[in-house]
């Protein structure tokens, strides 16, 4: 059983190492960070080439994921509804702020995009890259949810992020522990977090995070170029985010099972969640 747990753990390494290089990586690299013999992960890329997973460029011998997983990541968001239903308040949100309305669902490794919404029609609009993990120290977004996290645990995921290195994030990105952990304590407080020029020169957001059943299971923000975010309309912009996650919060279809429920044989159907 060792054996067979050590597989799928290499294999899974494999794929999450390749969903995060999404343009594809060569046989050394892979081996070399995932610090596997290059035999190991030749013997796997095959494997998962073989089995539709993955593919091999022709051209440089770069191994990438294929569609497939995304398109069984699309089919799995589908059915939780929460685009459905949640888009609509989305839209409405970023209609009236006319600003960059995005929401990220929380998963094991932290916070992802999964929606977005452009209120701004004409003008200076704010249209970030698309990628799919939202960096954790420079967000709104991130320092939202970390500050509902234990500082210990929020600080050493602020760190996995990247914070302390100047080479990531706009102008104003946080760099020290310290200076970090009070501004989750500000977020605490307040119940909302904002990044002034933190993740991009010349862009502001505000976030708070969706909770079911007191329980965090994603973030809503809106952002969009700095000077609509002065001091004077920023906590306006921060009481509509507020209340769009709440909003949210009672429409979430995606229900997280409680601890208790975890521990129930009778409901342990429902520990990954129930779709209404």
């Amino acid at each position: 059983m060792r054996l067979v747990k050590s597989l799928l753990d290499r294999c899974f390494d494999v794929i999450t190492l390749l969903t995060e290089n999404a343009t594809g990586l060569s046989l050394g690299e892979i081996s070399r960070r995932l610090d596997i013999p290059k035999s190991a992960a030749h013997r796997l890329l095959n494997s998962l080439c073989d089995l539709g997973w993955a593919e091999q460029d022709p051209e440089n011998g770069f191994y990438r994921l294929s569609l497939r997983l995304a398109v069984m990541g699309q089919r799995l968001l589908a059915g939780t509804r929460i685009p459905d239903i949640c888009q609509p308040i989305l839209d409405r949100l970023a209609s009236n702020t006319k600003g960059l309305g995005r929401i990220a669902i929380l998963d094991p490794d932290g916070l992802t995009w999964i929606s977005h919404s452009q209120g701004m029609r004409s003008g200076l609009i704010y249209q970030p890259e698309l990628v799919a993990k939202v960096p954790l120290h420079t967000t709104a977004n991130g320092k939202a949810w970390l500050a509902t996290l234990d500082r210990e645990e929020a600080l050493a995921r602020a760190v996995a992020s990247g914070l302390g290195r100047t080479d990531l994030g706009g102008p104003r990105v946080i760099t020290s522990k310290q200076t970090f952990s009070a501004a989750l304590d500000e977020t605490e407080e307040r119940g909302w977090a904002a990044a002034i020029e933190e993740a991009e020169a010349g862009v502001a957001a505000v976030a708070a995070v969706i909770r079911v059943g007191g329980q965090v299971v994603g973030t809503v923000s809106i952002a969009g170029p700095i000077h609509h975010f002065s001091p004077l309309v920023l906590p306006q912009l921060a009481e509509q985010v507020k209340a769009t996650a709440e909003e949210l919060s009672q429409l979430w279809p995606y229900r997280i099972a409680s601890p208790s429920a975890q521990t129930n044989t009778s409901r342990i159907s429902q520990v990954v969640g129930n779709i209404i």
